[in-house]
């Protein structure tokens, strides 16, 4: 089997053929997959998010659907419903759009709650229920999805239980004109999305999430993980800090990204380089804090700051 590390790479190129100057957030929603989580892009429209997911589902080699978000999309209209054959006399199961691999679910804060919450079970156990029968989802499963943070017409907030389940969220932003430029030149008046290879497929995917499992972390980068998570708990600018499904994230996160480096062990610099995208948008701002300006992502990069980090010594760190 091959290694994490040339299969990333290459779904890096072969995504870097439509998105330009991208190449870390990039990086993120690959080790997000290869860690078996969810990805959230929050960004302003027109800057890339369905067409970075698309390509990413071409690269990966699995299949997908894309559901656009509105708000009479309904929970069947997701999980599939039964429905009578009079042929057989029998209630038959039409599969909904969730029966996949890649999940693009594009603008997903325009649904109505409870069309997203009907997506929570299918997050976190990988199946749905219809009609009181639990049917599981293929493997691997995973859901991309975008939102738009700027208008607030006809759009719901995603509940907190909903985001926890998101590994990290990313926000792509605007170009530089440099990289617009050379958007422009590359991609003209059409996307190319034929001219994107196929890397990888389902099979090899499973493979590699299980393969990535086997990276080594150490205790002391095992409680340095901890105690990031913790301070969060107890910081004076949040009523809510991150979950112990957060820091299990992020220590799946941490063994991914490791791999993805050609390493067998986790280091310090790989948490907090995984900090931000994984934990921050698990917590909530008091309201005075959101008054005076903070943000999550400042408040993790505060703890960041504050938190001791365990001493980098390569002999612990590999487990010898």
């Amino acid at each position: 089997m091959r290694e994490i590390a040339e299969v990333s790479r290459q779904v890096l190129e072969e995504t870097e053929k439509i998105i330009v100057g991208k190449g870390e957030k990039i990086r993120l929603i690959i080790m997000a997959v290869l860690a078996n989580g969810h990805v959230l892009l929050d960004d302003l429209p027109g800057v890339g998010k369905t067409t970075l997911l698309k390509t990413l589902s071409i690269a990966l080699g699995c299949a997908s659907r894309r559901v656009q978000f509105v708000p009479d999309l309904l929970p069947s209209d997701i999980c599939g419903m039964k429905i009578y054959n009079q042929k057989t006399g029998d209630f038959q199961l039409v599969e909904g759009p969730v029966m996949t691999n890649l999940l693009l679910a594009d603008e997903i804060n325009r649904a109505i709650p409870r069309t997203q919450s009907a997506l929570l079970e299918a997050m976190e156990e990988r199946q749905v229920t219809v009609d009181g029968q639990t049917h599981p989802l293929p493997s691997p499963f995973l859901v991309l999805a975008t939102e738009n943070p700027v208008e607030s017409e006809s759009t719901f907030r995603l509940p907190a239980a909903q985001m926890d389940r998101f590994l990290v969220r990313l926000s792509l932003g605007y170009p530089e004109a440099e990289e617009e430029q050379r958007m422009l030149r590359n991609l003209g008046d059409r996307i190319p999305f034929e001219g994107v290879r196929r890397v990888t497929d389902a099979a090899e995917l499973t493979a590699l999430q299980t393969q990535a499992a086997e990276v080594y972390i150490s205790d002391a980068v095992a409680e340095y993980i901890v105690a990031l998570a913790g301070a969060t708990r107890s910081h004076s600018a949040l009523t809510m800090g991150a979950s112990p499904r957060g820091s299990r994230g992020l220590y799946r996160a941490a063994k991914v990204w490791a791999a993805m480096e050609g390493r067998s062990y986790v280091t310090p610099d790989d948490v907090q380089h995984l900090a931000v995208p994984v934990l921050a948008h698990r917590l909530v701002l008091t309201g005075e804090a959101r008054f005076s300006g903070k943000t999550p992502e400042g408040v993790v990069r505060e703890i960041l700051s504050a938190v001791e980090v365990p001493p980098r010594n390569e002999e612990l760190l590999r487990g010898r």
